[in-house]
C-alpha cells in the first residue's frame, strides 16, 4: 500500500520547487510564472526508516526495500478555478485521485518572485483554495442528488452527500462528517473537502528554524498538528549534496530533519498509517498499512493468497527482534509469538505468515 500526496496552492508559492526537491529530480519545471506546471508530475519516493538497514544487517538480507510514497504536482489554483477560471476543472480532477492534500502557503515576501495577489496573506491564500474544492464538491453534490441520479446511489454515500450539502449551504464543518462514516464510505465519496489536509507553509532560508509572522499567524489559526515549516529553497540546497555535506549543513542551519521526512511522518498521522517488516536472508521490507490493521489484512498487502489461505502470523516486535539479533534466538528467547487472525499489526511488527495455498 503506497499512500499518495497532492501539492496544492495559488501559482507561484513553491509547489514544484517543493516537488523537485522531494522526489530530488527536475521533473517539474519551476518557473517564475503561473500555470508553468500544466499536467501533473508524479513522483514515487522511497520512504527513508532507519529501522530497516538494521533488520537487514541482522537478517544478512540481500535487498531492501522500502515503502513509497508518491507526490503529484498539481498546477496553481485560482479563484474561480471551480467554475473554470485558470485550468482550473482539469486540476480539481487531478486531486480526487490523491489520498492526502499538501496545502502549500506562501510565507515569504520576494520582490523576484510574483504572487498571484498583491500581498502575502497565507491565510486568505489557503481560504481561497479551500472554497474552490468546496464549491467543486457543491456542485458534484447537486448533480448527483438529483432526483434522477439518486437511484443510483446506495443509501450510506446519499446520506454523506446530504449531510455534506447542509454543511458547506450552513457554513459548518464538514469535518463532522468523519464522525459519523468510516473512512472507506467517505472515500467513496470523492469529496475534495473531506480529504486529509498537511500545511506546508513555504518560508526563506532566514525562517527556516522558528518561522516568520506569516507563520505565526497561521498556526494561531490553524494549529500547529498538520502544520509544517520548510524552506522549497533549502530543501532543494540539501538534495545537490552528498551524505556527509548534507549532514553538515543540516547542522549549520540547525535543521533536525528534512522536508520530506516532516512530510511523511505528518502523512502517516493523518492518514493513520503504519509500518511493518518482513526480513529473511532474500530480503528486508516495509510495508505500509493502515493503523488497527488485522494480520490477514496486513498478509494480503503482500498478495491476496495470503489473506485468503491465512492461518497464522509468527510475530516479534522490532525491539524484541534487534536485541536478540533474529528470529532464531526471538524464538529461544519466547520472543517470537504466533498471532491469529484477529491480531492487531503493531507499529514496528516483523511478520512471517503461515498460509494455505
Amino acid at each position: 500500500m503506497s499512500f499518495k500526496c497532492g501539492i496544492v496552492g495559488l501559482p507561484n508559492v513553491g509547489k514544484s520547487t517543493l516537488f523537485n526537491a522531494l522526489t530530488n529530480s527536475s521533473k517539474a519545471q519551476a518557473a517564475n510564472f503561473p500555470f508553468c506546471t500544466i499536467d501533473p508530475n508524479v513522483g514515487v519516493v522511497p520512504v527513508p526508516d532507519e529501522r530497516l538497514n538494521k533488520l537487514a544487517k541482522i537478517s544478512k538480507s540481500k535487498k531492501i526495500i522500502n515503502t513509497t510514497i508518491s507526490f503529484v504536482d498539481i498546477a496553481g489554483l485560482v479563484k474561480g478555478a471551480s467554475k473554470g477560471e485558470g485550468l482550473g476543472n482539469k486540476f480539481l480532477s487531478h486531486i480526487r485521485e490523491v489520498d492526502a492534500i499538501i496545502h502549500m502557503i506562501r510565507c515569504f515576501d520576494s520582490n523576484d518572485i510574483q504572487n498571484v495577489n498583491p500581498t502575502v496573506d497565507p491565510i486568505r491564500d489557503l481560504e481561497i483554495i479551500e472554497t474552490e474544492m468546496m464549491l467543486a464538491d457543491l456542485e458534484s453534490i447537486q448533480k448527483r442528488i438529483e432526483k434522477n441520479n439518486k437511484k443510483n446511489i446506495d443509501e450510506v454515500q446519499l446520506k454523506i452527500l446530504e449531510i455534506a450539502l447542509d454543511c458547506i449551504n450552513n457554513n459548518k464543518d464538514i469535518d463532522i462528517l468523519k464522525k459519523q462514516f468510516d473512512k472507506k464510505q467517505l472515500n467513496q465519496s470523492g469529496l475534495l473537502s473531506l480529504k486529509s489536509k498537511i500545511y506546508v507553509c513555504n518560508v526563506d532560508e532566514q525562517s527556516v528554524q522558528n518561522g516568520n509572522n506569516y507563520t505565526k499567524a497561521f498556526i494561531n489559526k490553524y494549529g500547529q498538528e498538520n502544520t509544517i515549516i520548510v524552506s522549497a529553497d533549502i530543501e532543494n540546497q540539501i538534495n545537490e549534496l552528498n551524505i556527509d555535506e548534507k549532514k553538515n549543513y543540516m547542522e549549520m542551519i540547525g535543521l533536525k530533519k528534512t522536508g520530506l521526512d516532516l512530510l511523511i511522518q505528518k502523512g502517516y498521522n493523518v492518514l493513520e498509517l503504519d509500518t511493518f517488516f518482513t526480513s529473511g536472508p532474500e530480503e528486508t521490507r516495509a510495508w505500509t498499512i493502515q493503523k488497527n490493521c488485522t494480520a490477514p489484512k496486513a498478509a494480503g498487502e503482500i498478495h491476496t493468497d495470503f489473506e485468503k489461505g491465512f492461518i497464522r502470523a509468527e510475530t516479534v516486535s522490532y525491539d524484541d527482534f534487534v536485541t536478540n539479533n533474529g528470529w532464531m534466538n526471538s524464538k529461544t528467547n519466547g520472543k517470537m509469538r504466533l498471532e491469529g487472525k484477529e491480531y492487531i499489526v503493531k507499529d514496528g511488527d516483523i511478520l512471517n505468515f503461515r498460509f494455505n495455498t
